[in-house]
C-alpha cells in the first residue's frame, strides 16, 4: 500500500473510503483503462463495515437487473485468485429457503417464477427435500423450501484485498491510515480532497465510505440518505453434521440465516425492530475494526427462532458475539451514481446488509457510470436520484431505519406500506381525505390516498396474496370513473417549469415528441439517454412563448430535474428548470359526468369543440382560477386541475359539493392502477425504464420521427425500429375472474417462458386482472404483431397456470372514443 507520506498531488479519480464497495470501484476504473486512481482509507482495508459483514450471496433478486448485477458478483469473485493470486474466499454452496406458513410458501413459489423468468435454477422442495440439503435443521414445522444451487459465500476481508490487488496490478494507488477531511468544489463541481497528510487535485471523488458516507456527502452539499443500525450475529462452536459444503439456510419467518464456519454456524438475522446507531454526523472517529457492546436480550427473538430451527443448538456454546453497525437507506435499496447537488461527485454508499453480494456488480455499473459519463444499464432501483434532501433529515431516518431493517426478511407483501415515521408530507386536502375514510400510501413521501373505506369501515390493508379486503372499494371507484365522475387527488405529481428564450429548442432536443406547440397545448412524451431507452415519461404544456409546464411522476422528480440539467442542448442555452411541485394541488376530475361537474362551476365553455382533448388554460372555477388541462390517464373524459395550493381546499370542496348532484365518488391511486391497465397506458418504473425503448414500448406514436428535428435518442431510436424489437409491450386479462394479480408474474407462450407482467391489478370493468407485460422470444428473435397473435398464452400465479388474452392494443375502449367526447 502507498504510505500517507507519498500522498500524490494529483490523480483523476480519488476514492474514498476501503472496503469492498470503494475497492470493487477501484478495480473497475482501471479495468476500463481509468488507471489514475488514489484509494483513501481512514483506516485499513476493510476495517469499517465490511470486516464484520456475514458474507452472503444470494444471486436471486426482486429484478432482473439486480439478479444480473449478482450474477456478474459471483463470476468475478470466482475468477479473482487466477487473475491477482489472492483468494476471494468465494464457495458456490447453494441455498435453502424454508416456509413455516402457507403466505410464505406463496412467496418462495412466486420467486421460484422469478427465478424462471430470469433463467435461474431454483427448485420447489417439500419439507423432507430440504432436510435433504439441509440435514442438521428442523423440518416438522415447515410447509415447504426453495433450494438455489446458485448460491454462494465469500470472505469480506479477503475479498477486499483481492479486489486492492486487482486494481493496484494495474496502477491505482492505495492509501491507508489517512483521513479525509473535505472535498473540495469550484462552481458545482469537484476538485479534489484535503487530508490530514495533503490535498489532491481530482476530476473526480466517489464517496465509498460507508456509514461515514452521508458526513462526507455533506461536504459537498449533497444529501445520501443513510442511518446505521446495531446488526447482529454469532459464531457457534462446532456442531455435528456442519461441514464446508453445507448450503446457506435462510429462515425467514423466523428473522434467521446460518452460514457455516469453521464447522460451526453464523447465526444472524434480521430482527422486526432494530436499534437504531448515533446519528449519522456523530458517527465516531476513530472507529477501525470494533464492535458495539453485546445485546443479548435484542438478540433473544433471533436465537430462540435459531434453537427452534438448529435443535443441536441447544447443547453448543456460542464462541462470538458480532455487534457491528451498519448503514441502511429509507428504503432498503443500495446508493449509486452521481450526485445532483455537485458533478463528478459520485456516491455508492448504503448497501443495507448486501454489500458482499453486490459489490462486484455495483462496482462495475459505477465504475461504468463514471467513465462512460452516464448509466450503461438501468439502475433506477438504486439510483441516488430518487431521492429528495428531505429524505436527510436524520430523526426520520433514525426511526424509519428501524422498520427498514426489519423488512429484510418480511413477507413482501403486495403494495406494503411502511409505517413508520408518517404522515410526511401531505397534500392541502389531506385532512379532507382522511375524514373521508382514505387509506394513505406513500410516494417520494407523499401521503396519497389508496382508497377510499365506506362508512362505519376501517381504512386498513389487511395484507394478502389474495383478492384483498379493499377490493370491493376500489371496484366501486372504478365504476363511478367508467360510468359517472370521480376525483382524484394527484398533487404528488412532479411539477417544473421550464422557462428562458431557449426553453422550446430545449425541450425539443430533450423530448422525443414535438413540443414547439401553440400556448395552452399539452403533449404527451418521453424522455430518452444516448442509448434511446426512457429517462423519464412527462406531459408537456406551453403555457407561454418562453414557458412549459413540465408534469411528471412522484417518484421522479429529483432525476427529471437533473437529466434536464445535465442534457441541455448548449451548455450556454436560456433554458432553467424550475421546481413548482409544492406550488400547485393537482384534482383529477374524470368520467363522463366530469363536464358536467365543472360546467356547473364554471362559465367557460367546455365542449369537445371550444375545449377539445390536450387544450389547457386558465378557468374561472367558484371562486378559484386554476389551470384545466384535458387529459386522462384513465382513458374516460376527463381534466387534470392544476390549482394553487392556497386555494386548494375550497376547490376541492365546491367539487365533492356540486359533484354530488352528478354520483362523484373519490377515488385513490388503487383505482387509477387498474383503470390505466385496462386502457394499456404505461408507467415509468415499470413499463419504461433505461431498459426500454419506445420501439419495445409501442410508444413510436410519441416520437417525431416524421420530421427532420434531432432529440436526444432519435439515432438509436432508429436503429431499434430498423433491427426490429426482441421484445414487445401486450396488455392481457386473464380468462378467469378468480386469480388475484400483483405484477411481476411470469408469463408463457405456448408453454414456455416469455416474460413477466409488469404492472397487475383488477379490471372491475373488464370482470378480472389485467396487466402489461413485455413478451419476448426464447431465442431471442425479433418479436412482431404475428408473433404476438399467434401465440397461446398463460399466466402462473404462484403454482398455477392460467389462461390469459393478449392485445397489442387497449383491452377498453380501443379506438380512444370515449376521451375525446
Amino acid at each position: 500500500m502507498t504510505s500517507a507520506k507519498s500522498l500524490p498531488t494529483r490523480a483523476h479519480a480519488v476514492i474514498i473510503g476501503g472496503g469492498v464497495i470503494g475497492t470493487s470501484v477501484a478495480y473497475h476504473l482501471t479495468k476500463l483503462g481509468l488507471t489514475d486512481v488514489v484509494l483513501i482509507e481512514q483506516g485499513q482495508l476493510s476495517s469499517g463495515t465490511t470486516w464484520h459483514a456475514a458474507g452472503l450471496v444470494g444471486q436471486l433478486r426482486a429484478s432482473e437487473g439486480m439478479t444480473r448485477l449478482v450474477q456478474y458478483s459471483t463470476t468475478l469473485y470466482s475468477e479473482l485468485e487466477a487473475e491477482t493470486g489472492l483468494s476471494a474466499g468465494y464457495k458456490q454452496c447453494g441455498g435453502v429457503t424454508v416456509a413455516r406458513t402457507e403466505d410464505r410458501m406463496e412467496q418462495l413459489r412466486r420467486t421460484a417464477a422469478n427465478a424462471a423468468a430470469f433463467d435461474l435454477d431454483c427448485r420447489l422442495l417439500t419439507p423432507a427435500e430440504a432436510a435433504d440439503h439441509y440435514p442438521v435443521m428442523r423440518t416438522d414445522d415447515l410447509v415447504g423450501a426453495i433450494w438455489l444451487p446458485a448460491d454462494g459465500k465469500a470472505n469480506p476481508t479477503d475479498l477486499t484485498f483481492a479486489l486492492a490487488k486487482g486494481a493496484r496490478m494495474r496502477g491505482a494507488r492505495i492509501v491507508e491510515k489517512t483521513r479525509v477531511l473535505d472535498v473540495t468544489t469550484a462552481d458545482g463541481a469537484v476538485t479534489g480532497v484535503r487530508t490530514d497528510a495533503g490535498d489532491i487535485e481530482a476530476d473526480i471523488v466517489v464517496n465509498c465510505a460507508g456509514q461515514w458516507a452521508k458526513q462526507v456527502a455533506a461536504m459537498v452539499g449533497a444529501n445520501v440518505p443513510l442511518h446505521s443500525a446495531e446488526h447482529f450475529y454469532v459464531v457457534s462452536e462446532s456442531i455435528a453434521g456442519v461441514h464446508p459444503d453445507l448450503p446457506i439456510l435462510r429462515d425467514p419467518d423466523g428473522y434467521t440465516y446460518f452460514k457455516e464456519e469453521v464447522g460451526g454456524l453464523v447465526i444472524g438475522g434480521f430482527e422486526p425492530e432494530a436499534k437504531p446507531w448515533v446519528s449519522p454526523d456523530a458517527i465516531p472517529y476513530p472507529f477501525e475494526f470494533q464492535l458495539l457492546e453485546e445485546d443479548w436480550e435484542h438478540f433473544e427473538i433471533l436465537m430462540n427462532s435459531a434453537l427452534l430451527r438448529i435443535p443441536a443448538l441447544e447443547t453448543t456454546g456460542i464462541k462470538k458475539f458480532y455487534n457491528g453497525p451498519e448503514s441502511f437507506t429509507p428504503d432498503n435499496q443500495f446508493i449509486l451514481g452521481e450526485a445532483p447537488e455537485c458533478r463528478n461527485f459520485f456516491v455508492g454508499a448504503g448497501f443495507n446488509s448486501v454489500g458482499i453480494a453486490t459489490a462486484g456488480g455495483a462496482g462495475r455499473a459505477l465504475a461504468e457510470w463514471i467513465v462512460e459519463g452516464a448509466p450503461t444499464t438501468d439502475l433506477t432501483g438504486v439510483d441516488i436520484r430518487r431521492f429528495a434532501p428531505f429524505n436527510g433529515n436524520n430523526r426520520w431516518l433514525h426511526d424509519r431505519v428501524a422498520e427498514v431493517l426489519g423488512i429484510h426478511y418480511e413477507i413482501p407483501w403486495p403494495n406494503r406500506e411502511m409505517t413508520t415515521a408518517r404522515p410526511f408530507r401531505r397534500s392541502p386536502v389531506h385532512h379532507l381525505l382522511e375524514a373521508a375514510g382514505a387509506n394513505f400510501g406513500s410516494k417520494m413521501g407523499w401521503e396519497r390516498a389508496n382508497f377510499f373505506a365506506p362508512d362505519g369501515q376501517a381504512p386498513v390493508i389487511e395484507y394478502t396474496w389474495d383478492a384483498p379486503n379493499w377490493l370491493v372499494w376500489s371496484a366501486a371507484e372504478q365504476a363511478s370513473t367508467r360510468n359517472a365522475v370521480t376525483v382524484f387527488d394527484q398533487t404528488s405529481f412532479s411539477k417544473y417549469l421550464v422557462v428562458g428564450r431557449d426553453a422550446e429548442a430545449a425541450l425539443q432536443w430533450l423530448c422525443t415528441a414535438d413540443v414547439a406547440v401553440p400556448i395552452g397545448k399539452a403533449v404527451y412524451t418521453g424522455m430518452l439517454n444516448a442509448r434511446g431507452t426512457y429517462e423519464a415519461d412527462v406531459t408537456v404544456t406551453r403555457t407561454g412563448a418562453q414557458e412549459f409546464l413540465v408534469v411528471s411522476g412522484a417518484a421522479s422528480t429529483e432525476r427529471d430535474k437533473d437529466h434536464v440539467r445535465r442534457n441541455l442542448p448548449s451548455a450556454h442555452a436560456d433554458a432553467h428548470i424550475v421546481d413548482v411541485t409544492s406550488a400547485y394541488a393537482v384534482f383529477g376530475v374524470m368520467g363522463p359526468r366530469s363536464r358536467d361537474l365543472l360546467a356547473a362551476l364554471t362559465d367557460a365553455d367546455l365542449s369537445d369543440a371550444a375545449f377539445g382533448f390536450g387544450t389547457s388554460r386558465l378557468l374561472s372555477l367558484g371562486y378559484a382560477t386554476v389551470r384545466a388541462t384535458r387529459i386522462t390517464y384513465v382513458g374516460e373524459l376527463g381534466w387534470e386541475l392544476y390549482v394553487p395550493t392556497e386555494f386548494a381546499v375550497g376547490v376541492y370542496e365546491d367539487l365533492m359539493r356540486v359533484g354530488a348532484d352528478y354520483g362523484v365518488a373519490r377515488g385513490g391511486y388503487y383505482a387509477l392502477e387498474s383503470l390505466r391497465l385496462e386502457k394499456g397506458y404505461r408507467a415509468f418504473g415499470r413499463e419504461l425504464s433505461p431498459s426500454e425503448s419506445p420501439v419495445e414500448a409501442g410508444l413510436l406514436f410519441a416520437c417525431k420521427l416524421g420530421t427532420d428535428i434531432d432529440f436526444l435518442g432519435r439515432a438509436a431510436v432508429e436503429e431499434a425500429r430498423r433491427r426490429g424489437p426482441t421484445r414487445k409491450l401486450a396488455g392481457f386479462r386473464v380468462e378467469s375472474g378468480d386469480p388475484m394479480l400483483w405484477g411481476g408474474e411470469l408469463v408463457l407462450r405456448n408453454g414456455v417462458v416469455a416474460g413477466q407482467a409488469t404492472s397487475a391489478a383488477w379490471g372491475e370493468t373488464t370482470g378480472a386482472c389485467v396487466g402489461l407485460a413485455y413478451l419476448r422470444a426464447p431465442d431471442g428473435s425479433v418479436v412482431d404483431a404475428d408473433w404476438v397473435r399467434a401465440g397461446d398464452y398463460e399466466i402462473s400465479v404462484g403454482s398455477r397456470r392460467y389462461p390469459i388474452s393478449v392485445s397489442l392494443r387497449p383491452l377498453y375502449d380501443p379506438a380512444g372514443e370515449r376521451i375525446r367526447r
